[in-house]
């Protein structure tokens, strides 16, 4: 099952809203319909320490999006009241307003559910999203749409083709079905604990395999034949990939219990930003005209702007600064500013280079991802939004290599070779595959033997 779907997962991942597709989904902001500032928003979601505020535009009216550390609230930017999606008929519309803005079909578009969860919206970063509306557009693509009834904002979206290959890949191959993946805990241990066992099986299997080869007449020969043959002669072949790829598949769900978890404590972010969102007049006048949305967020102690204009360009402000210089993504004094908060061991922010082994992908495809080494452990932060990406200590790098690079053959020389890399990933998953079937064949004769006798049968050596 896992190799087999592990090949399907490279061709057709699971289905997401992509950074692209979000923001062309947006409507440009009606400057005029901002009767409130996002101070006045923040204190009318009553988060005192917002991390991040967005204005959006959405049916209804501009939106303000305020988001601290544990909680998520949408406000009217021209009343200042709640703007939660309470009806099906809001959640449809800004459905379809989304779809056109992308050019996708919606005429025929209908609300087909609204639940916590189903097979497309298990992951645990829509939990604050929750519950969703579903609209299908009834498009030649089966494509549907997933409005948050938190926010209003399209979080996912799923057309028929990436529905029915994923049946055949991440839902298999991740064990995904709705009722046990709602229970994150449940379903952490379940993977956990049957890759584990896997592990446990195949690496008995090696050491048996291995311990069964012999020298016959100057080369190596087996105690086995048919079925049995191959199942020992592909096994040893293939062990050292079925070891490393179910070793790798069993640290996917690590989740801290070995490896360190690489994601920044509450005091460390806290740090990092350096402070409160501190609104004036300044924060928010002089909107720009034709943006598909703002942000406003802090860093190293200083506000900064970030107008989106479409999914591949924008423009960052700090709000204050003397020269008003504008810019497109943050500068590396800057992130080194804001990581001395952090920690005085903190040197300076270097750009990561295309081909490092560590490398991270900001959330716009042309900004850069800045690493700062403090001491033992390195800090990636976005270029793009300032976001903290990733903390790696001596675990976490090591975690790289033992799960990324084992398990999806992300290895910088690889990487730059894509089609090798698909390659080697197809012809790998085959042999495994192949692998375990004469494994299932044996084992169903086994169990449907009529004498119940479970020895391999030996042939002369």
């Amino acid at each position: 099952m896992w190799f087999a779907t592990g090949i399907v997962m490279h061709f057709v991942p699971f289905p997401t809203l992509t950074e692209t597709e979000r923001v062309e989904g947006f409507a440009t902001i009606d400057r005029s319909a901002v009767s409130n500032d996002a101070a006045a928003a923040a204190r009318a979601a009553k988060i005192d320490d917002p991390a991040r505020i967005r204005l959006i535009s959405r049916s209804g009216g501009p939106v303000y999006i305020v988001r601290s550390a544990t909680r998520l609230a949408a406000i009217h930017a021209t009343d200042l009241t709640s703007a939660e999606v309470d009806t099906p008929a809001l959640a449809l519309e800004i459905a379809s307003s989304h779809a056109r803005a992308r050019e996708l079909q919606a005429n025929t578009a209908r609300v087909v559910a609204f639940e916590a969860h189903d097979q497309w919206s298990v992951p645990n970063n829509l939990d604050a999203h929750r519950p969703l509306y579903r609209i299908a557009l009834g498009d030649t693509e089966g494509t549907e749409l997933y409005v948050s009834s938190v926010t209003g904002e399209v979080v996912r979206d799923t057309t028929a083709r990436e529905r029915a290959w994923n049946y055949a890949g991440s839902v298999t191959h991740w064990i995904y079905p709705t009722a046990l993946r709602r229970d994150w805990r449940a379903w952490d241990a379940t993977v956990w604990t049957l890759s584990l066992a896997a592990l446990l099986t195949a690496l008995a299997g090696a050491v048996l395999g291995a311990l069964r080869v012999s020298p016959s007449r100057g080369h190596l020969a087996s105690p086995y034949r048919g079925w049995h043959a191959w199942h020992h002669w592909l096994g040893l072949a293939c062990a050292v990939f079925v070891l490393t790829w179910i070793t790798s598949g069993w640290l996917s769900m690590d989740h801290g219990r070995i490896f360190s978890t690489g994601k920044l404590d509450a005091a460390e972010s806290s740090a990092l930003r350096g402070g409160r969102i501190a609104f004036d007049a300044a924060a928010t006048a002089g909107l720009p005209e034709g943006a598909r949305e703002i942000e406003w967020f802090v860093l190293g102690g200083r506000v900064y702007r970030r107008d989106r204009f479409d999914a591949a360009a924008q423009r960052l402000i700090a709000i204050g600064e003397a020269s008003g210089r504008e810019r497109a993504y943050l500068q590396a004094p800057e992130i080194t500013a804001a990581a001395q908060r952090l920690s005085s061991a903190c040197g300076k922010a270097d750009a990561v280079q295309p081909g490092d082994a560590y490398a991270m992908h900001s959330v716009l495809p042309a900004a850069p991802v800045y690493r700062v080494i403090c001491g033992d452990i390195w800090i990636h932060i976005d270029g793009a939004d300032g976001e903290p990406l990733e903390k790696l200590d001596a675990s976490r790098r090591a975690y790289r290599w033992f799960y990324s690079a084992l398990h999806t053959l992300d290895f910088p020389a690889l990487g730059a070779r894509p089609v090798l890399r698909t390659a080697l990933i197809v012809v790998l998953c085959a042999l495994g595959l192949a692998f375990s079937v004469t494994a299932v064949v044996i084992g169903w004769r086994r169990v449907t033997s009529s004498s119940g006798r479970a020895g391999p049968r030996r042939g002369r050596r």
